[in-house]
């Protein structure tokens, strides 16, 4: 049990938490045993983001003052967040972890200014994260200077190995 001054304190934490992270996914996680939990959270730290287990009564306060607001409804049972900068990592991450394991529950969350519902997590959770767009986009701008590269390199081969026959003849 928080005593009045510790409350007072994780509403300050998680008013900030809530305020600077970019998404927030909230999930149940009732049915998931300690080592369970440790290895999300590990999974999780791997990747800089918080996996945190709430006090719902008094995250709700905390939410009140946030951009989070919109997410009370979904702070009932055994609740834990996932705070991080990169939606899309997180979303990943417990997408694939509760497909393995069915006790956890994504319950929605929100991406910037978007609110999400479960399948908007799921949905998050297909698009490619930043450093695999940022590699499609460089195969795509590459392509095309690998593609002029050989069609101006082939008309000299091809003289070449016409020359080459020439000679032999």
């Amino acid at each position: 049990m928080l005593n009045k001054e510790q409350k007072k304190i994780y509403i300050s934490e998680m008013t900030t938490q809530f305020d600077s992270t970019e998404a927030v996914i909230v999930t149940h996680y009732q049915g998931l045993n300690v080592t369970q939990l440790d290895d999300l959270r590990k999974k999780m730290r791997e990747h800089g983001i918080k996996f945190k287990i709430t006090n719902n009564r008094i995250t709700k306060l905390a939410l009140e003052k946030t951009k989070c607001k919109d997410l009370k409804n979904l702070f009932k049972g055994p609740t834990a967040v996932a705070l991080s900068e990169d939606a899309i990592t997180s979303a990943k991450i417990l997408t694939k972890f509760a497909k393995e394991n069915e006790n956890l529950k994504i319950l929605g969350g929100i991406m910037g200014s978007d609110i999400l519902d479960v399948a908007g997590v799921q949905n998050v959770a297909t698009l490619p994260s930043l450093e695999e767009a940022r590699a499609k986009i460089v195969g795509i701008l590459s392509s095309p200077a690998q593609k002029i590269a050989s069609i101006l390199l082939a008309p000299a081969s091809k003289i070449a190995i016409l020359a080459l026959e020439k000679s032999k003849k």
